[in-house]
């Protein structure tokens, strides 16, 4: 069973001048909308890495270390 071939791509699969045509009028808004998922996505992680790292865990009782069983 063959894929069937569409007209927005040759032989070896490249896109025809069509396809890069129809393309066109989306491709800022693209790379804009891309930029912006990234920058969100870094800003997330960057915030929630500063958070964490200024915890100091002074409030966390570390308990005891348990007593050891004699041996007979």
């Amino acid at each position: 069973m063959a894929i069937p071939r569409s007209s927005y791509y040759d032989k070896h699969w490249r896109q025809s001048p069509a396809l890069v045509r129809a393309r066109q009028p989306y491709l800022i808004k693209n790379v804009l909308t891309g930029a912006a998922i990234f920058g969100f996505a870094i800003g997330v992680y960057a915030f929630t890495i500063r958070a964490v790292a200024q915890d100091d865990f002074d409030d966390v009782k570390v308990p005891e270390k348990p007593a050891q069983p004699k041996s007979a």
